[in-house]
């Protein structure tokens, strides 16, 4: 069968009315608390993956996907209204954006945002589905030592992707590796580092850990900012809709920004936050309006939003092929698929076509229910900015609590989310990344199972893991993703030095 007819087996499957249903939620979900600042979608779906623990896999998963295209689509309201970008990737919009909305141009601002969202999410969506099956192929030849050396890029590549420092971004991979191996070993049968203490045996839940560290550890970190100047939400006045010039201006960003944010999602240390400011970067240059720039151009708001999108659906390559997650958000949602028992990549292409094609099918349609809930629904989204903080993340620590006993009643699990929660916390504090810890949970074991079978088959022969030239050449870029990063940062400070130097004289 072609790409072609899978995606129209997967129209079939997503188009079942309970699934309908499902990816109406699930975008309403997100949008509505993507919306709400300082929320981004990792927090999203964090927050919202105990939720989905009671469905069926089909709709859990597609109800995930719309939480995670609703937060991206609610973090650009934020970014204009409230000059707070949810995440690093909406700083971007935030620059052009709010100045656009100081100005009265809010509404224009917004409707580029989310028309742009639309173009480049449907794109990139359409990409991802007829780019997948040729990764799917690759990865079928995979044996042992070249999974192990897939997870270790997957490692090397979060660890030094998040924060200001490889250091900490490893630090933080430990402690997620440490974790991973409490309960009782795959292997042999024996429990290790349980303490006696029967709950831990099944081993730490990644749902507790990602809500803990993700959702109390930020609120804990934003009641301890204390009482500062209230955020002030810019009014939409006049119109959303956009005048001829503003089309004129946007299609243009709308289709490069896809172009740039699909294939820098889609690599192993892509990200999001780069395609965003590739795209600003570029529109900066190509605009012929210059002078705008830094005072409200739409051309700067259209490109990184599409960027952006584009970069969200580009992340779901490798999770999908490869069940190798490049972002915080697709590391929670590699936690989702995991509730399930379903390991992302080839063999999942392979035994439930169904499940991962009605997945990619929701997304188009996810993208067309977004564009119909954020344009003449504005005016509410814009209302759930004015909840008081303290309300807010009240709110949060509720729903995250109750979340957490729905999907395991236990009180030992309480006492876990608030430990693992005071841990995010200090983590937050001190600069720690937290997404690599939550990915160390998750791979550990993988990676772990994939390294002993390799050793078993050699019979204990180390140089095994690197005789392979897939495995050779996965090691090698994850080296590269771990040492070109500290050479740029060692290069960027010694320039700063020195101009410093220049400056004193």
């Amino acid at each position: 069968m072609s790409t072609f007819d899978f995606l129209m087996q997967g129209v079939g499957v997503a188009m079942q009315p309970m699934n309908l249903l499902y990816a109406l939620i699930g975008v309403t979900l997100g949008t509505a608390v993507g919306v709400l600042p300082g929320i981004g979608p990792a927090l999203t779906v964090a927050l919202l993956l105990p939720v989905t623990y009671q469905l069926d896999a089909a709709g859990s998963l597609i109800m995930f996907a719309g939480i995670y295209y609703g937060g991206m689509y609610g973090g650009s309201t934020t970014s204009i209204l409230l000059n707070t970008p949810g995440e690093s990737a909406s700083i971007v919009t935030a620059l052009e954006g709010n100045k656009m909305a100081r100005k009265g141009r809010g509404g224009p601002a917004l409707a580029t945002a989310a028309i742009g969202s639309f173009v480049a999410g449907l794109i990139a969506t359409i990409g991802l589905a007829f780019i997948a099956p040729y990764i799917v192929k690759l990865a079928l030849v995979f044996g042992p030592r070249e999974y192990f050396a897939l997870m270790v890029l997957a490692f090397v590549t979060v660890s030094s992707a998040f924060g200001d420092s490889a250091l900490r971004g490893l630090t933080s991979l430990f402690i997620g590796l440490a974790l991973a191996t409490i309960g009782i070993d795959q292997l042999t049968g024996q429990a290790r580092l349980s303490f006696g203490v029967p709950d831990l045996l099944d081993g730490i839940e990644v749902t507790t850990l990602a809500v803990a560290m993700f959702a109390i550890g930020e609120t804990l970190y934003i009641a301890a900012q204390g009482a500062r100047a209230p955020d002030k939400v810019e009014a939409v006045k006049g119109s959303l809709w956009m005048s001829a010039s503003d089309w004129a201006r946007s299609w243009k960003p709308w289709l490069r920004g896809t172009f740039i944010g699909f294939p820098i999602g889609a690599m192993p240390a892509g990200g999001a936050e780069i395609g965003t400011f590739l795209s600003y970067a570029a529109e900066r240059k190509l605009t012929k309006h210059p002078e705008e720039f830094g005072h409200g151009a739409i051309e700067g708001v259209a490109g990184p939003e599409a960027a952006n999108n584009a970069s969200a659906a580009g992340t779901l390559v490798p999770l999908l092929t490869l069940g190798l997650p490049t972002t915080a958000t697709a590391a929670i949602m590699l936690a989702g698929f995991q509730q399930y028992g379903l390991q992302p990549g080839p063999l999942l292409f392979a035994t439930n076509p169904q499940l991962v094609w009605g997945l990619i099918a929701s997304l188009l349609i996810a993208n067309f229910m977004l564009l119909v809930l954020n344009l003449p629904l504005i005016g509410l989204w814009v209302k759930l900015l004015s909840i008081p903080k303290p309300w807010l993340y009240a709110g949060i620590l509720m729903f995250a609590t109750l979340g957490t006993i729905g999907a395991n009643p236990s009180v030992f699990e309480l006492g876990m989310l608030l430990a693992f929660g005071l841990m995010g916390y200090g983590m937050r504090i001190y600069g720690y990344p937290i997404a690599p810890a939550v990915v160390g949970l998750i791979l550990g074991p993988l990676a772990e199972q994939q390294l002993r079978r390799a050793l078993s088959i050699s019979q204990g022969d180390v140089t095994v893991l690197f005789t392979s030239p897939i495995a050779a050449v996965l090691l090698t870029i994850a080296a590269l993703a771990l040492i070109v990063p500290l050479i740029m940062r060692a290069r960027g400070r010694g320039q700063v030095l020195s101009q410093l130097a220049a400056n004193e004289d």
